[in-house]
């Protein structure tokens, strides 16, 4: 008998099962997208969200810095930039909810 093996919530089997959902890291520029997950383990959780990066919230990439490793987006009015290593922690669906 073969056992199934049971899968880690780390590994790569959680990212086939997510379909067209991707980190905010991953987003291209000009396009918007609703943050569907916080990762648990990120740090400064608190700060993001008191600035509004949170589950279901709305936001629009608007560019990646020349060298890379920050990005810039906006959230409902106001525009702020973040590493990509902190943005990797937010898992997002491409899209608003006004348009599915």
């Amino acid at each position: 008998m073969t056992e199934k093996k049971k899968c880690c919530s780390s590994c790569c089997c959680q990212e086939e099962s997510l379909g067209k959902q991707m980190t905010l890291a991953e987003l291209p520029v000009g396009t918007t997208a609703t943050i569907v997950k916080v990762m648990p383990k990120i740090r400064g959780r608190k700060k993001f969200a008191d600035v509004g990066l949170v589950v279901g919230s709305e936001l629009l990439m608007e560019a990646h810095a020349p060298l890379g490793s920050l990005i810039r987006v906006k959230v409902m009015e106001t525009s702020m930039a973040l590493h990509k290593d902190d943005a990797a922690n937010f898992v997002i669906e491409q899209g608003t909810r006004d348009e599915k």
